[in-house]
């Protein structure tokens, strides 16, 4: 079994074609604010990946060179420094965390044939704005159309079929609120309360009182970060012992370190537990600890970032004559790279021409809070861990 970011074929690296002219990448997430406790794991995650690449000759000889941009997790920030990426002709671009700030401006990328890759924003209308043959959006995320009905099964096998949906007001609280509902339509059931609010609403207590009283014995959250806390010391507070579970913002320290016991045993969407598995995750969470001190604060936003760097490499790699357009990138993106043994998953094929999201169902999991940190839900889940899903 291969280590996370081997690379293939190791020759390429050092051919000669591009000089040493760096091949300059575009990062844009939330590295201040009120998100950045997962976009700075993406920006390590992005990092790693990098000067593993830059440590075995880059690109044809030529260094990878990150361009960095902090969108403060403000719309219109996202999009003023994302039309900066895109002047300075950045060959591709990874990054996004906040739905509502992708959709602000992923028009940029994709009218300049810019290649973007997401790997952390979840909302499932990010690779859905364009019709996907012509898209330039790729994601190394589960969408959120996977996370809600991944969650809404798991909690009916459990018998909690009363849901309360509290969802902030934002592009990801709206499209995940949407997706929820579906999900439990297809169950035959309707919401029980639905509860809407603003990002930084501190007191929820007349929601989840609503709530309570309508019967409800599970709240499905769909919203960042102290929100999330919110409406678990809200619970807390009112001695109301209801399950939380939502998609992966639940696996942020803004939740589990601003609830704290309050936090114990809510349920997330996941894509990758730091649990040294398998080789590749060994290997991954040793390097991230070494290069960065001190704890990895949403590890699943580090893995997706690592795998969705090198992805682009791997994406540049089938450019054999060093000429990265963003046509020639997209196209080997679709189908024309070699397979690449990552954490999260072994990207065989991710992308096609008719499909830009890498992550399907399969490679989803349980993860419960516990001890102030995301395990696995289920003993099963940790034994499936043990092997390394690949996309269905």
């Amino acid at each position: 079994m291969l280590a996370a970011g081997t690379l293939l074929p190791g020759p390429v690296l050092a051919q000669q074609g591009g000089g040493a002219n760096p091949v300059r990448i575009g990062v844009v997430g939330p590295f201040t604010g009120p998100s950045a406790d997962f976009g700075v794991p993406m920006l390590n995650g992005i990092k790693l990946a990098v000067d593993e690449i830059n440590a075995v000759g880059g690109y044809l000889g030529r260094p990878l060179e990150l361009v960095i941009k902090d969108d403060a997790a403000t719309p219109d920030q996202g999009r003023k420094v994302s039309q900066e990426l895109v002047q300075e002709k950045v060959v591709a671009a990874i990054g996004f965390c906040n739905t509502g700030v992708a959709m602000k401006s992923i028009d940029l990328f994709q009218d300049s044939k810019t290649p973007l890759i997401v790997p952390c924003s979840a909302g499932t209308e990010v690779t859905a704005k364009y019709p996907a043959a012509d898209s330039y959006v790729f994601r190394v995320q589960a969408r959120d159309a996977l996370q809600a009905p991944f969650m809404v099964d798991d909690i009916v096998k459990r018998g909690w079929d009363k849901v309360a949906i509290f969802a902030d007001t934002t592009g990801y609280g709206e499209g995940g609120y949407k997706d929820v509902v579906a999900a439990l339509e297809d169950k035959k059931l309707k919401p029980a309360y639905v509860a809407r609010f603003a990002l930084g609403v501190k007191d929820l207590t007349a929601e989840l009182t609503a709530a309570r009283n309508a019967g409800a014995n599970v709240i499905f959250s769909y919203t960042v970060g102290p929100e999330n806390a919110a409406i678990a010391n809200g619970k807390k507070a009112l001695g109301w012992k209801v399950p939380q579970v939502g998609g992966w913002t639940l696996s942020f320290p803004f939740f589990i370190d601003g609830a704290k016991d309050a936090a114990e045993g809510a349920l997330a969407v996941q894509t990758f537990i730091a649990e040294p598995s398998n080789e590749r995750r060994a290997a991954f969470l040793s390097s991230y600890s070494r290069k960065f001190q001190g704890r990895m604060a949403v590890p699943m936003a580090a893995a997706n970032a690592y795998d969705a760097t090198y992805l682009l490499m791997y994406s540049f790699l089938g450019i054999r004559d060093g000429n990265l357009t963003g046509k020639a990138i997209k196209e080997s993106l679709e189908g024309k790279m070699k397979t690449y043994y990552g954490v999260v998953s072994t990207y065989d094929k991710p992308f096609s021409v008719q499909d830009k999201d890498a992550i399907t169902r399969n490679m989803l999991i349980i993860g419960m809070v516990k001890n102030g940190a995301i395990t696995f839900a289920y003993p099963e889940d940790a034994k499936r861990n043990l092997i390394i899903q690949r996309k269905q």
